[in-house]
């Protein structure tokens, strides 16, 4: 198993995929086995054995899990809508997880942007720029399946490091030239199943000018990343070059959210530190370099964010850090560290750890770019 595979999961997964309290539900019709009983669960375990050859790891709890959720569907009386859209989402989700589990070991940037914009235009222009610059690099490009950005971010890396995540609409019939009939092409019928693969699958996201839809894939990866709902990643914003003056739409973006969002206290001053504007497609490929520096992934172990990094950090610096960054920690102090007996990868990378207050992901956002401005403690 690829160390890189472990590196993109949910920042804080649950302990149990249980709900906390089912109170508001109905109680179970009475006249059915419930798919929790003992014999029931005792022929889950054996379809575990016969199909997958062991029943008793965590992985095999899981599907146990997924299992017995199922089965309790039709018991619910959830109508045939409910069940063909859970049924299709579970089909699109793990068939997707399957064409990027082939790819574990590349870096992957996600790219959204308008689907309008025409290939003269310059922000189609900076999407090919920056792709290509990423895959020179060794980085794969995620992004739609259609033309404007899309097609863009294709066109730069090529079809070889292109994934094509399309989703289906009456008035987008075909994927662009760069990826159709790619292995790398899903097709997905759900907005929410294709945004889970956009974030959950990337190491970084880039935003080009857009719509509606644009937007909304911004504002919610910043969300995302916001509330600790997904795994700390750099988010650029980049603008073409009009004629050596450089574009305004995330400027004037900016702007709004300065003055409508932070200034009316809707947003915290520091969660301007999770996304940065580029000043070209270089700049915005040079910011996403620098955070790989030396920073690798973080986790949570129960109360504690542990931060995966590259190469370990002097004393000094570490002092420095609970110096400037105080405000994170609940209780006790930054300390490097090794891993935590109940992490399962990248065992061999040293760590920083502390009991995170939960908040401020801004500023642990601007904690990483402190870490990888520090010189490694063996340089």
């Amino acid at each position: 198993m690829s160390d890189r595979e472990h590196n993109r999961v949910e920042l804080n997964p649950p302990s149990s995929t249980q709900p906390m309290n089912e109170q508001a539900a109905p109680p179970e019709q009475p006249e059915v086995r419930r798919a929790d009983d003992g014999e029931v669960q005792d022929r889950i375990i054996e379809l575990l054995d016969l199909v997958a050859g062991r029943s008793d790891d965590y992985d095999s709890k899981l599907v146990r899990e997924l299992i017995t959720a199922a089965l309790k569907l039709i018991p619910d009386g959830r109508d045939t809508g409910e069940l063909k859209l859970m049924t299709a989402a579970m089909k699109e989700l793990r068939y997707a997880y399957r064409v990027f589990g082939q790819y574990p070991d590349s870096h992957k940037v996600t790219i959204f942007g308008s689907a309008r914009t025409p290939e003269d235009h310059p922000d189609y222009k900076a999407a090919v720029e920056f792709s290509k610059i990423m895959a020179l690099t060794g980085w794969m490009s995620i992004t739609g399946a259609g033309d404007g950005i899309m097609k863009a971010g294709h066109e730069g890396p090529g079809r070889e490091a292109s994934f094509g995540v399309a989703i289906r609409l009456p008035f987008e019939t075909t994927a662009n030239e760069h990826i159709i009939g790619d292995e790398k092409l899903i097709n997905f019928r759900y907005f929410f199943t294709r945004k889970l693969m956009f974030l959950s699958q990337c190491d970084a996201v880039v935003c080009f000018p857009g719509g509606f839809g644009t937007l909304d894939e911004t504002f919610e990866t910043l969300t995302l990343v916001q509330t600790g709902k997904a795994s700390m990643i750099p988010i650029v914003f980049v603008d073409g070059d009009y004629d050596g003056e450089h574009g305004s739409y995330w400027q004037g973006w900016d702007r709004y959210v300065r003055q409508q969002l932070a200034d009316r206290g809707w947003i915290s001053r520091e969660d301007f530190s999770l996304y940065h504007i580029a000043k070209d497609p270089q700049d915005a490929a040079d910011h996403i370099f620098n955070f790989y520096r030396n920073y690798h992934s973080s986790r949570y172990v129960r109360d504690d964010l542990v931060i995966r990094l590259q190469k370990r950090l002097r004393d000094e610096d570490i002092e420095t850090l609970n110096e400037e960054f105080a405000v994170l920690v609940k209780s006790g102090k930054i300390h490097q560290t090794e891993a935590y007996p109940q992490e399962r990868d990248h065992m061999m990378l040293p760590r920083l750890a502390f009991t995170h207050t939960r908040h401020k992901f801004g500023l642990v956002r601007a904690m990483i770019d402190r870490i990888n401005s520090f010189e490694p403690a063996d340089a």
